[in-house]
């Protein structure tokens, strides 16, 4: 069977609009004129929305969609004490990160101080794509190289240097002669008992191939828990073989926690903390600043110095005053909410009812994850773990006929993307796994 294209996984089609509402119609129209073809809209029907608030999302008619994927708003949508930390200091002053500022060192130095280990300093910028691109700049200055080992179908940004490194864009955007992929650390399709060992050696295996090639090794890049190769989260600790791997070969290990970090595994603040490594850099974005373009990465000071020696680096508005004020607030409402508790025991509720859902629906081949991040794999046969791909999509826009809102990854678009806000309680996860109980006893 061949993959589903990636472009158009969980994605609407503009030559079926015509069975849309008129206003909605109208609305396509307009987008595609001004914005272009290459933006892509979810759901068969795409969804229409005006306000948030919570963990849900309004459409122009009031109806709530309980949202069980945007991480960006990571401490729910529209928080109060977010809005104010960004109204407040947008009435006071912003500008860019070039004259002596209080705010910007007093986060610093709080997201720092969340490693647990000394010796690291944090650069700023606005997205995830400019902190992943930021951190090869720093692992090539400071080890000489330009290689880079992923996995095969990782996502990691948007920047030409970056998406090079992304093989989740497929065949329309190629890989950098420079980047080398290692399948991911599997434990459903491969020995649950060799996931480490296989791992290191598909690793070691990259970096002896880079070698060949007469390309020096600069870094090991991975999500930490592998979102886009499908959800890898077990057994905590397999990571700990490929990060020496790449250290014996001189390279970095680079752990973008774009997707898995800032409390979202509940065990952790970190998804690397979950493994017991120790990264070289680390990066971030999207959840930061709960929706405000905020991003950056924490380094080891003697990397980011060599780097510093070379370069004049700035980012005009990476870190500015109002993007800084909305990061400290949600620290302080991750800290004052207990919402990395919450990730961690309503997480561990959520992904009991999908086990339960399992042990009726055959559909359900595999369940996995940690905290707020969990996968659930489809497959049409679960001896053969044949992937469940025109399934998924069927389930995911039902969902969204029932006002729940997911979506799917992996290479054959056959694994449902569970990722909600961290404030997303056992409320919100009895009405999801109603819904999917009833759209599979319907499929």
């Amino acid at each position: 069977m061949n993959p589903p294209d990636q472009r158009m996984v969980n994605a609407f089609d503009p030559a079926t609009a015509d069975s849309l509402p008129q206003r909605e119609q109208a609305l396509i129209r307009r987008r595609q004129q001004a914005l272009g073809q290459a933006y892509r809209l979810f759901y068969q029907q795409p969804l229409h929305v005006v306000r948030a608030e919570g963990v849900y999302l309004y459409d122009p008619d009031g109806q709530p969609y309980l949202d069980v994927y945007n991480n960006v708003a990571s401490v729910g949508h529209c928080h109060p004490q977010v809005v104010d930390a960004i109204a407040s200091q947008a009435a006071v002053l912003n500008t860019h990160t070039r004259y002596l500022n209080d705010g910007i060192v007093d986060y610093a130095e709080r997201l720092l101080s969340t490693l647990a280990m000394p010796g690291y300093q944090a650069m700023f910028t606005c997205t995830g794509s400019e902190a992943n691109d930021l951190a090869l700049r720093l692992a090539g200055s400071f080890t000489g190289g330009q290689g880079v080992i992923v996995t095969a179908h990782a996502y990691h940004g948007v920047t030409s240097s970056i998406a090079a490194c992304s093989p989740a864009f497929g065949d329309g955007v190629p890989l950098g002669p420079n980047v080398r992929t290692v399948p991911p650390p599997d434990a459903y399709r491969g020995n649950a008992q060799d996931v480490a060992a296989r791992f290191t050696r598909d690793v070691q295996a990259a970096i002896a191939d880079l070698q060949r090639h007469g390309i020096r090794p600069a870094a090991l890049l991975v999500d930490t828990l592998f979102t886009s190769d499908g959800v890898f989260a077990e057994p905590a600790g397999f990571l700990q073989g490929a990060v020496d791997a790449i250290h014996a070969a001189g390279g970095l290990f680079i752990a973008d926690e774009v997707q898995a970090g800032f409390a979202r595994s509940g065990s952790h603040f970190w998804g690397f903390q979950r493994h017991g490594v120790v990264p070289d850099i680390i990066t971030m974005g999207k959840p930061m600043g709960n929706g405000h373009p905020l991003a950056g990465l924490m380094a080891r000071a003697d990397i980011i110095d060599c780097f510093g020696a070379q370069v004049r680096y700035f980012n005009t508005f990476g870190g500015n005053p109002v993007s800084v004020a909305a990061g400290m607030a949600v620290l302080d409402v991750i800290e004052r909410e207990g919402l990395q508790q919450n990730a961690r025991d309503t997480g561990a509720y959520l992904k009991a009812g999908f086990e339960a859902l399992a042990g009726k629906h055959a559909l359900i081949g595999d369940v996995r994850g940690t905290g707020f991040f969990i996968g659930v794999e489809m497959v049409s046969d679960r001896d053969s773990k044949t992937p469940a791909s025109a399934q998924t999509t069927r389930i995911v826009n039902a969902l969204r006929e029932r006002r729940i809102l997911i979506s799917a990854t992996g290479p054959a678009g056959n694994i449902l993307k569970v990722r909600p806000q961290l404030p997303f309680g056992r409320d919100h996860a009895d009405l999801l796994l109603g819904a999917l109980d009833a759209v599979l006893a319907g499929l």
